[in-house]
């Protein structure tokens, strides 16, 4: 069986008007544009889309409406995790599916719990959901590393866990994982700079988000990746690589909104606690980009 979540997914980034409403006009412009410039799936509710800081029924508005302006066009993984497995089981009972391909459910944060906390979370999430699910580890967000140990063994054990979005920029751990996993298991790159290399050591692809602004860039250099084409993936890497750092310098979203403003795609409005990136910072990000484009 092939996998819905092979090559370049998007953490689809929310826009908000100045009122910090949601922009759901420019949300289908860009919507379009992503699937235009070739992308293989989108992520939506994930962290670049401030989903924390979103209502339930903002947060179900704007999957309905993704899953309306998608259509049939692209895959579709949905965000959905938190620190209460209780209260994700609930959510996961009163979520509408249709239109959905898998779930994205993050390491719970917060409570900081052990690996066998970990696994028996995930156990209970994959067996209360009804589409696949995609582990997130992401310890710089949520202070605790899911262990290649413990990947492997939910890998193993739960047939519903189809893979892991791999953000703890720790390689060593990223190739115990590849190294020994099972057949069709898959380990998807988190940070967008690791990419290319971890895609050449057997990764199936990134949840990327400088692919909302750069989304053929970004999907074209995974396609050439995944067929061990480097002489024609490397440039776009090192080509992007300069904007990817910088968007980070800040946290995310705010980098990426400031770049993408600078496109025209959307406005530089974000929820707090995120704030816009400081003048520097953007100058920076502008600069960069102009130096992308010469």
């Amino acid at each position: 069986m092939k996998h819905p979540f092979v090559g370049t997914g998007v953490a689809l980034v929310t826009p908000f008007r100045k009122q910090e409403t949601i922009d759901f006009s420019r949300l289908e412009k860009l919507i379009d544009d992503i699937i235009g410039g070739g992308v293989d799936y989108i992520v939506a509710l994930g962290t670049t889309s401030e989903a924390a800081t979103m209502t339930d029924t903002e947060r179900h508005a704007l999957q309905d409406f993704i899953v309306e302006c998608v259509g049939d066009r692209c895959p579709i993984m949905l965000g959905l995790g938190g620190n209460n497995t209780l209260a994700v089981r609930d959510a996961i009972a009163n979520t509408n599916f249709e239109g959905i391909s898998g779930i994205l459910s993050v390491a719970p944060f917060y409570n900081k719990p052990n690996q066998r906390g970990l696994a028996q979370h995930f156990k209970q999430v994959a067996e209360a959901s009804p589409v696949p699910v995609v582990i997130y580890n992401v310890p710089g967000r949520t202070g605790v590393n899911i262990t290649a140990e413990t990947t492997l063994s939910l890998a193993k054990e739960c047939p519903n866990i189809i893979g892991i979005k791999e953000a703890s920029g720790n390689m060593a751990q990223v190739m115990q994982i590849l190294q020994a996993k099972p057949e069709g298991f898959m380990v998807i790159s988190g940070d967008d700079s690791l990419t290319l290399p971890m895609v050449l050591l057997g990764a199936q692809g990134v949840i990327s988000v400088i692919a909302n602004a750069l989304p053929n860039e970004m999907s074209t250099m995974v396609k050439y990746g995944l067929k061990g084409d480097v002489k024609k993936a490397l440039p776009l890497h090192f080509r992007m690589l300069p904007l990817m750092n910088a968007i980070f310098e800040e946290g995310n979203p705010s980098g990426i909104k400031a770049l993408m403003e600078q496109q025209g795609k959307i406005g530089n409005t974000l929820r707090l606690p995120l704030v816009k990136v400081s003048k520097p910072l953007y100058n920076k990000i502008s600069s960069l980009y102009d130096e992308f484009n010469a």
